[in-house]
């Protein structure tokens, strides 16, 4: 918690708004997304949702670790816990969500599906898109997947076992979007990014959850913002977007959403 404080003070002196950028592609995103406001209803759809999951006392045994890990390794949580616990928070889940409607992402890789909280944002995004989520754990995962069904959720695919495995089957592939939402250390992070290097077109966007949860997590942020592919990457605090358009002159971004 203190590393997160000190991290959110020292984001707050070295951010800016719109005013201080200079280049119109990152301008543009944050006036027209990022600050968009307009989507009251699809905010009230998510809220709806995320309120049904913490009302839910259903109790959900864990079967394996990884995206798995932290509150589930607790005996038998309860959704509600689990929802309040390792579910996406209210603000990038609404950044999520703007961004997706913004940029029209088609295809959409989802690392770490949890409840699915950022899975059904991303689908109000964008109805037309396809999205395939991983989650680590089956009972979770059949969980997430009957709820998405009751809220009309039709263009996602979970995925369950280890994402490490599961994306080396998805190199041939490629994504508009990759949201690295699981909840997971420096070096698996690091070891997905270098793997999904193989799916980037000069148009995706890869979006990293929590880059300041841990120091593990700043450091594989910098790693992965200063790689060589990388042109553009804004950080958001709570979010880090990175872009390999080759147009772009190699930029740094720090922004206050």
């Amino acid at each position: 918690m203190l590393n997160q404080t000190i991290a959110y003070i020292t984001f707050l002196l070295r951010s800016t708004n719109q005013h201080g950028v200079h280049s119109p592609f990152v301008y543009k995103l944050i006036t027209q997304c990022f600050y968009d406001e307009t989507a009251q209803q699809s905010a009230t759809l998510i809220a709806s949702f995320y309120k049904k999951l913490t009302k839910n006392k259903l109790k959900i045994k864990a079967t394996t670790s990884g995206s798995c890990s932290g509150v589930l390794e607790t005996n038998s949580p309860s959704i509600s816990k689990i929802a309040k616990s390792i579910g996406a928070s209210k603000k990038q889940t609404k950044l999520v969500f703007r961004f997706v409607n913004y940029y029209q992402s088609n295809s959409i890789l989802e690392l770490g599906t949890a409840l699915g909280i950022a899975t059904y944002a991303m689908s109000l995004g964008h109805p037309e898109a396809k999205i395939t989520t991983i989650g680590g754990c089956p009972n979770l995962a059949a969980f997430t997947e009957k709820t998405l069904k009751q809220f009309n959720l039709k263009n996602s695919t979970i995925l369950t076992g280890d994402i490490g495995k599961i994306i080396k089957q998805l190199t041939k592939s490629h994504y508009d979007l990759i949201y690295f939402n699981s909840n997971q250390e420096e070096q698996a992070v690091l070891d997905h990014f270098k793997t999904l290097l193989a799916t980037v077109t000069n148009d995706s966007v890869f979006i990293f959850d929590a880059i300041y949860r841990s120091k593990y997590r700043t450091a594989a942020w910098n790693t992965i913002r200063n790689h060589p592919q990388v042109t553009v990457s804004i950080d958001t605090f709570f979010l880090g977007f990175v872009f390999f358009r080759k147009e772009q002159a190699k930029e740094h971004f720090t922004i206050r959403v």
